[in-house]
């Protein structure tokens, strides 16, 4: 609670269709494999991160294209389960709607993923997105709707409105969107332009006025950056059954503990939840076994 109301997150991205299954491998050429479980469920780093938000008692508000494909149908109700508040940013679309097919690796928790991204669903503008801003406490942008996300970003800034960016991978136009970030919560496989390694991108995120710098690195221990050394955090050691949604999970979590809590505590709280989500399988289970 900040105050006496719910704190209000909103989350600009990706929303996926994911169809998950769990088998003993991922397939090889010409070769069929029967899986032991599956789940179907909304994906997307927003997506995720927004669930998360959600889990945790706040007030989650996803902007996003989902659009009006029969499809999407479940894509709806599992936002609705979540308790997250859809803005469509494409509401009257018939387009279908971006879907991952994931295998989760039985025993090792390692996924194999293909999917297709928010290239083909880009929205310039949105209508919606002052007014859900004037009633959000802080903003995630992954990034997969850089021109709604920028637009978004700039005006936070203006408003005081912390923004996290979720650095799953660089993708262009980001340098727009970092002057107004308050936080960036990367990972390992985040590389922008000439950086090949944790220094460098904590230099060249810094370059930007960023002061809250942190990387993941999955069960190996979080670099982040306060007082201009870089310091790490130990994550928990779990038995890990699924690893997919980990990173997004991460990040939902952040933004709701950084509202309350210190940069290094969130991210210490952040850790335990993401290592929660991985011993159970999909995105959504672990909820259900904390719950």
């Amino acid at each position: 609670m900040k105050g006496d109301r719910t704190i209000r997150g909103l989350f600009v991205g990706l929303v996926t269709l994911d169809f998950v299954y769990l088998a003993t491998c991922a397939p090889k050429s010409n070769q069929k494999i029967v899986a032991s479980d599956y789940t179907v469920s909304a994906g997307g780093p927003a997506t995720n991160a927004a669930a998360t938000f959600s889990y945790l008692g706040n007030e989650a508000n996803l902007l996003s294209v989902v659009g009006n494909h029969p499809i999407t149908e479940l894509v709806k109700a599992d936002l609705a389960t979540c308790n997250v508040e859809l803005s469509d940013l494409a509401p009257t679309t018939n387009s279908l709607p971006p879907v991952s097919s994931v295998i989760i690796t039985q025993g090792t928790g390692e996924r194999a993923v293909v999917s297709i991204n928010a290239m083909k669903t880009q929205v310039t503008s949105s209508d919606v997105a002052t007014e859900l801003l004037s009633r959000s406490d802080i903003v995630l942008i992954d990034g997969h709707q850089m021109a709604v996300g920028n637009a978004i970003a700039r005006e936070a800034k203006i408003k005081n409105i912390p923004v996290v960016i979720d650095g799953g991978s660089w993708k262009q136009g980001f340098e727009r969107i970092l002057p107004n970030v308050d936080y960036a919560i990367c990972s390992a496989n985040f590389h922008p332009p000439n950086c090949n390694n944790s220094e460098q991108v904590f230099a060249y995120l810094s370059s930007f006025g960023i002061s809250h710098i942190a990387i993941t690195h999955g069960e190996q221990p979080i670099e982040y950056l306060s007082n201009r050394q870089i310091h790490t955090i130990n994550v928990p050691n779990v038995k890990i059954i699924d690893t997919l949604g980990a990173g997004d999970i991460f990040h939902g979590a952040f933004c709701h503990f950084i509202l309350f809590k210190s940069f290094a505590d969130s991210l210490v709280e952040a850790a335990q939840i993401a290592a929660d989500s991985c011993q159970a399988f999909g995105t959504r289970r672990w909820m259900d076994t904390k719950g």
